[in-house]
């Protein structure tokens, strides 16, 4: 990731999190004294964010050295030092928080994803992400994606036009459906998706010339059917699965042959990973 997002994300979580200082480490941590700590993974994951946990207490104390012992994006058991810290005790104990809270956090979206993408093997379906994410934090969170194995979807709205029922909303009797799609292909000439709720909308969008049609609610049996009729008509259009899947479906949509899945899940509902800050004798 690039260093100056890192430093200046972390610089305002350590401005959140210290105010106007440690009042409880200043008065009972000696100025010069030195310590020794281990991060711990206490559940099984996919670490994310050593980075931004290094930079914590680089920010406080340059002369604390964090010792990875894992990378990003590397899968660990439960019980395993992912790092060791030293340096003066105060800048340990004020980095502290800042420092797993971003491991956690982001190993949580590492590890989901990397369960998401293990559970379709041994198909071709890949695994995205969406743009239900925090917001101001989207660059980290689609990091994370990656690290657990996910592709990122279109990350603003500037990167890729998107044609969904809202947008069918404004057009109801002004334009027919193709003539919209190739409308936004002239006016970004960058790549179409278009949303379909239905069987029938799918028959109208593969007459159209959109490069990805997502098919939003549909049922595994219903997306069988539409990953069939798109090689009927020998559409080169692809086919994306949206909507309410989760770890236990999610194998059956990848079954049906669609080339992708989009999932909000990885980064609107994760849950954090527990990970703890060791101080060592």
């Amino acid at each position: 990731m690039n260093k100056d997002y890192i430093q200046k994300i972390v610089s305002l979580a350590l401005k959140e999190d210290i105010g106007r200082g440690d009042i409880t480490t200043n008065a009972l941590v000696p100025k010069g004294h030195r310590s020794r700590a281990r991060i711990v993974l206490k559940s099984r994951g996919v670490i994310c964010g050593l980075d931004f946990a290094r930079q914590a207490f680089a920010q406080l104390d340059p002369k604390i050295r964090f010792q990875a012992l894992v990378h990003d994006g590397q899968s660990v058991q439960s019980s395993a030092v992912i790092a060791h810290v030293q340096g003066p005790g105060r800048a340990l104990l004020m980095g502290e928080r800042v420092a797993i809270n971003f491991l956690s956090y982001l190993s949580a979206i590492a590890t989901k994803t990397s369960d998401f993408v293990g559970a379709v093997k041994p198909y071709k379906t890949v695994i995205l992400d969406t743009r239900k994410t925090t917001p101001t934090l989207r660059e980290l969170e689609r990091y994370a994606v990656r690290c657990g194995g996910g592709i990122n979807h279109r990350f603003d709205l500037s990167q890729m036009a998107m044609v969904k029922d809202n947008h069918r909303f404004f057009m109801q009797g002004q334009m027919a459906l193709e003539e919209a799609i190739n409308a936004v292909q002239r006016a970004s000439k960058k790549p179409v998706e278009l949303e379909v709720d239905t069987l029938g909308q799918l028959e109208q969008a593969l007459k159209t010339k959109a490069d990805i049609i997502l098919l939003d609610n549909m049922s595994p049996a219903q997306t069988r059917r539409a990953v069939k009729r798109r090689n009927q008509l020998k559409s080169m259009a692809l086919l994306e699965s949206s909507g309410r899947i989760n770890l236990k479906t999610v194998r059956q949509y990848a079954a049906t042959g669609v080339d992708r899945i989009s999932v909000g899940e990885l980064t609107h509902s994760r849950q954090v990973l527990d990970i703890s800050l060791e101080f060592c004798r």
